[in-house]
Order: structure tokens, then sequence, then C-alpha cells
């Protein structure tokens, strides 16, 4: 039977899990047994870049601190070998660890919790597949001024379209060669008047 002291230390353990896990907006538990250290120290260090921490933590120790936190329906998860992805941010564990869980064949989703309630293995999936913030604002902002990036657009088409038409008759004019001037009218060749021949003079009659 454990002393004392060390149950003391155990509920100290889980009270400080506790605290720090309280205001996490999302959990995601995997099963990491069979990652290399290179692999390891990977997706370590993206998750504590995003904010996540990770720990490996007993299940016993695990059952205890979600107990504590009230938060139902997840011990059945804690079965072998479990690591725990827990931040602020709802979707940055779940879209780091089901990244990794594509890459490195030995790491497992099991499940998580988002926003106080468990979730299953394929609403983690789902909220690993949510943009995150900073591009789903890109997509409101870009919603919210396609018309008007569009109408700009139309606008400019008929205007240029416009301009070509209207500078058309010009440049066709410019290209036109010039036409030959009319030919002058032939001189007329002057009409050969016959000299009249005089007339014979009359031979006196005998």
């Amino acid at each position: 039977m454990p002393s004392a002291k060390i149950l003391a230390e155990k509920q100290e353990r889980i009270a400080k899990l506790a605290e720090e896990m309280k205001d996490a907006q999302s959990f995601v538990f995997v099963a990491s047994r069979g990652l290399t250290v290179a692999q390891d120290t990977v997706m370590r260090k993206e998750l504590r870049d995003n904010g996540v921490k990770f720990e490996v933590i007993k299940n016993t120790t695990l059952k205890r601190v979600f107990e504590t936190l009230e938060i139902d329906g997840v011990s059945d998860l804690f079965e072998g070998p479990t690591a725990v992805a827990y931040a602020d941010s709802v979707t940055a564990p779940a879209k780091i660890l089901a990244k990794y869980a594509k890459e490195y064949e030995p790491l497992e989703i099991k499940g998580g919790v988002i926003a106080g309630k468990a979730a299953s293995i394929d609403e983690i999936m789902t909220l690993a597949s949510i943009p995150d913030v900073e591009t789903l604002y890109s997509q409101v902002v870009y919603g919210l001024l396609f018309p008007f990036t569009k109408l700009a657009m139309l606008v400019k088409a008929v205007a240029e379209k416009k301009e070509e038409e209207e500078g058309a008759p010009a440049a066709a004019a410019e290209e036109a060669p010039a036409e030959a001037p009319a030919e002058a009218p032939a001189a007329e060749e002057p009409v050969a008047v016959a000299a009249e021949a005089p007339a014979a003079e009359e031979t006196p009659a005998e």
C-alpha cells in the first residue's frame, strides 16, 4: 500500500495537472509508442511553437485529472501508453497531431475533448480540417470584398472594351492606304479637220 507521502505526491500531481488543464479548449489523446527520437523531437517542437503542451501521463493519473475537471466519457481512452496534447487553441492540437499521424505510422489518435465534451477520432479529424483563425479571417474578408472586387473588374473591362471600340475606326483610318488620285481624263485628240480642197476652177466652156 502506498505510503502517505506517495499518496500526497500523487494528489499534488493531479491537482497541478488539473489546474494547468482547466482552461484548455481542446485535448487530443494519442498513442505514440514507436516514434523515433528524431520524429518525437520534430513533433514536439512544432507543438511547442504553437503553444500546445504535450505530455505522456499515466492512465490512472489522467483518469483522476479528468474526474477533477468533471469531463466524462474519456476514461476508456486511457488504455496503453497515452500522451495528451492540450492548448488554449481549439484547433492547434488536432491539426498538428493529425498531420503527424499521417506522416508517422506509430502515432495513433485515440480521441479527445472539445470544449469540455468527449470527442471521437472522427470529430478530432474533422476539427483538424478546419482552417486556422487567420485563414478563416482572410476567407471572411475576401468574401465581403469579392462583390466589390468583381464589380471593379467588370467596370474596368467595360471601359477597356469601350476604348477599343472607339479607337478602332481611327486606327483603321490611319492604316488604310491612301486612295490613288483619280486619273486625269485623257486629253482628247484633236479631231483632224480635213482641209477643204480648193474648188477646181471651172474650165471655161469653149
